[in-house]
C-alpha cells in the first residue's frame, strides 16, 4: 500500500503539482510549457515580407549591376545587392542540390560584376594602378628577365609553336568552365564534400576581389605595351583569338576583358589550384587531373603574357589562407548560417 499523501502516480508530477513547484522555488515552467500556451507558427504577414524581402534581394543582385551605370550607383550599393542574392535564394528555396547549384551561380554572378566595378572609372583607377612592383619581384624570379620574356624568345623556336600556342591559349581559355566543372564533379559523385568546396572557392573568388579594389596591379602584357617593363611581352592569347575566331574576336575579347587591371592575385591559378585540391580529397583520378591542368594553366599564364609568377604565387598563397583560416572564420559564418535558417523556417511557414 501507498503511504499517505503519496500516489501510486507519483513518478509523474501533474501540471498543478509542477506549477507549485515552481512557485515555492522561484523558478520559471519548464520550457515545454510554452509551446502548449501559444502557436509558434509565424504569422502569414511576417511569412509573406520574409519571402517577398527574399525574392527582392534575388532580383536586385541580378538588376542593379546591370543599371549602375545609367543611375550612377555608389560602388558599395551595387556590392551588397550581389551578396544579398545567394542569402535570398538560401531563404526561399527548399534545402537541395539544385538550391546548392543556384546559390553559387548566383554568387559568381556577383563576382563577375564586382570585379568589373573599380574600372567603371578608368581614369581614377588607373591614378591608383600598380606596375613596377611584380616587375621587380618577377626580375628576382628570373635571375635578372622577366619569366615572361624568357618563356616567349624560347619557346619561339619550336617547329610547330602555332600549334602549341593554340593549345595553351585553349588551356587558358577553358578556365571558364573548368573549376564549376570540377565543383559539378563533386556535387555529382561527393555530395557531401560540395559545400566545403564550393564554400572555399566562393572565398578564394571574393576575397580576391577584394585585393583587385585595393591593390590595383597591371599585367605584363599592359605593361610591355606602355613601355615599363624594358623588353617585349606579348599577348599571344589575343594573337591566337584573332585567328581563330576572326571577326567576333573583338567582341568576344570585350565581354570577357571586364577589368583588364584585376591581374594580383591570379584567381585563375587560385581557383584552378584550389579545385585541384578539391578533387584529389575526393579520388585518386580526378586529383590528377584537377592537379594536370592547375600546374599548365599556370605555365600558360606566365607563357601568354597574362600574368607575373609573383600573381600566380600571390594566388597560391590566397589558396592556403583560406584553407587554414576556415576554422577562424567558423564562428561568424555559424551566425550568419543561424540566422539565414531562421528565416528560412518563417518562410516555408
Amino acid at each position: 500500500m501507498p503511504k499517505r499523501g503519496h500516489s501510486i502516480h507519483a513518478g509523474r508530477r501533474t501540471v498543478p503539482t509542477v506549477r507549485r513547484a515552481a512557485a515555492l522555488t522561484g523558478s520559471r515552467l519548464p520550457i515545454l510549457a510554452a509551446p502548449m500556451k501559444r502557436n509558434t507558427r509565424p504569422s502569414p504577414a511576417l511569412r509573406l515580407a520574409v519571402r517577398a524581402g527574399a525574392a527582392a534581394a534575388i532580383g536586385g543582385a541580378i538588376a542593379v549591376p546591370l543599371i549602375r551605370k545609367r543611375l550612377r550607383l555608389p560602388a558599395p550599393v551595387t556590392i551588397a545587392a550581389c551578396a544579398a542574392g545567394p542569402i535570398g535564394v538560401a531563404i526561399l528555396q527548399p534545402r537541395s542540390k539544385k538550391r546548392d547549384v543556384a546559390m553559387f551561380a548566383l554568387q559568381m554572378w556577383g563576382f563577375i560584376m564586382v570585379h568589373e566595378l573599380p574600372f567603371d572609372d578608368p581614369e581614377r583607377l588607373r591614378g591608383r594602378l600598380r606596375s613596377h612592383y611584380p616587375i621587380v619581384s618577377d626580375r628576382l624570379i628570373g635571375a635578372g628577365r622577366l619569366p615572361n620574356s624568357r618563356l616567349q624568345r624560347g619557346l619561339a623556336r619550336l617547329p610547330k609553336v602555332g600549334v602549341f600556342n593554340r593549345f595553351i591559349t585553349w588551356t587558358h581559355w577553358l578556365w571558364f568552365f573548368e573549376p564549376y566543372l570540377a565543383l559539378a564533379v563533386i556535387l555529382i559523385r561527393h555530395n557531401e564534400r560540395f559545400p566545403k568546396s564550393a564554400r572555399q572557392l566562393a572565398a578564394i573568388f571574393d576575397l580576391g576581389c577584394a585585393v583587385y579594389f585595393a591593390v590595383p596591379t597591371a599585367p605584363p602584357w599592359w605593361a610591355s605595351e606602355q613601355g615599363i617593363t624594358g623588353e617585349p611581352v606579348r599577348r599571344i592569347m589575343v594573337e591566337v583569338g584573332e585567328e581563330t575566331w576572326g571577326s567576333a574576336w573583338p567582341k568576344m575579347y570585350d565581354a570577357l576583358g571586364g577589368n583588364p587591371w584585376a591581374a594580383m592575385p591570379s584567381l585563375h591559378f587560385a581557383t584552378s589550384v584550389s579545385a585541384a585540391i578539391s578533387l584529389s580529397e575526393a579520388g585518386r583520378v580526378e586529383g590528377t587531373l584537377g592537379w594536370g591542368y592547375a600546374l599548365t594553366l599556370g605555365f600558360g599564364l606566365v607563357y601568354l603574357g597574362e600574368h607575373y609568377v609573383t600573381d600566380l604565387a600571390a594566388g597560391a598563397l590566397l589558396v592556403a589562407a583560406v584553407r587554414r583560416g576556415e576554422p577562424l572564420a567558423q564562428p561568424a559564418v555559424r551566425a550568419v548560417s543561424e540566422a539565414v535558417q531562421r528565416l528560412e523556417r518563417i518562410a516555408s511557414g
